[in-house]
């Protein structure tokens, strides 16, 4: 099966370009639905951190370093590099007697405007604690501390990463398809959409044990803090206030996005080909209001999926379209 076309965008009543992709979405049963392949073998990037942090929680390390939920949350998140993110991962290693050149996430400019405008007026240099993946090597480095593990946690064959691949396939359902190096230089692994769905829906409606509570704090967490997952203005952030505790959703680099569904026990997972965040932005949105999650006149929608696009003078230029049969 090849990708279906899922969004377009229609400018002076022609369809100027189009976003092809894969979507499923799935409960502990397997596929509710699916469009495009579902077999079709992807690189989650971020969107699988809730995933990466389970060891952190199942081992017993964010209990015995005192995490709240916001440290969960900022685990989870793929954040803007705001100050209250930045303050706060900084107070997470320095609580465990670490500092910022203990992570190897590699620094860069915060996409938050006012810290970013702080950095260049000041001439002060961005810090790793501004990378948008701080949160989640702020983690890993709790789970170092727990584990008694040498300093280089993002190598493929440290015990951290060890974990996070066992943790991986056992929720995916599958033996991963391969690694590669994610731009925070942490090992992402691969797996079909059906596997990250599948997966999804294991954190939506979680099982007894160590491995089903450590999923509902994760998700509980995310839902708590949108604004530290993600930051103000950024799709992750409104969605999950829209959703108003009904789901978690985050996205991943080069066009991913994940849904989890608490009160239907359903995973989803989109992956637009050409990478587009505008697609798979706007596809997560479509698939929400499908499962009747979100309220069509809710302004995220309109910002994300049936808005207008308009140019510099403010003129509407056209706007995202659904393809047909997307969503069915």
């Amino acid at each position: 099966m090849t990708a279906a076309r899922l969004v377009e965008l229609w400018r002076g009543g022609l369809c100027e370009s189009a976003h092809l992709g894969h979507a499923v979405i799935a409960d502990a049963g397997g596929i509710v639905e699916a469009w495009g392949n579902p077999a079709a073998v992807i690189y989650p990037r971020s969107s699988c951190k809730m995933i990466q942090a389970l060891p952190l929680v199942e081992s017993g390390a964010a209990d015995a370093a005192g995490l709240s939920t916001e440290h969960l949350a900022l685990a989870c998140a793929s954040h803007q590099g705001g100050a209250a993110h930045v303050g706060r991962v900084r107070a997470w290693l320095a609580g465990l007697g670490l500092e910022d050149e203990d992570l190897r996430c590699g620094a860069h400019l915060p996409a938050d405007p006012a810290e970013r405008k702080r950095l260049v007026c000041s001439d002060e240099s961005p810090c790793q604690v501004h990378n948008n993946c701080s949160g989640k090597h702020a983690g890993f480095l709790t789970l170092v501390r727990h584990v008694k593990a040498g300093p280089e946690y993002v190598a493929i064959d440290h015990p951290v990463q060890r974990a996070v691949r066992r943790a991986f396939e056992e929720v995916t359902g599958e033996t991963a398809a391969g690694w590669g190096i994610d731009g925070c230089s942490a090992p992402n692994f691969a797996c079909t959409l059906e596997g990250l769905a599948r997966a999804m829906a294991a954190f939506a409606r979680p099982g007894p044990g160590r491995r089903g509570e450590a999923q509902a704090r994760l998700v509980q967490a995310m839902i708590a803090h949108p604004d530290l997952v993600a930051g103000e203005g950024r799709a992750c952030t409104t969605l999950m206030r829209a959703l108003r505790g009904r789901a978690a959703v985050k996205t991943g680099a080069e066009g991913v996005f994940v849904g989890i569904v608490p009160e239907r026990g359903l995973g989803i997972a989109l992956k637009i080909s050409d990478g587009a965040t505008r697609g798979s932005e706007a596809a997560i949105t479509a698939l929400l209001l499908h499962l009747g999650l979100l309220d069509a006149g809710d302004p995220v929608v309109d910002a994300l999926l049936t808005g207008p696009q308009r140019n510099w003078r403010g003129l509407v230029t056209g706007g995202l379209r659904l393809a047909a049969g997307f969503p069915a």
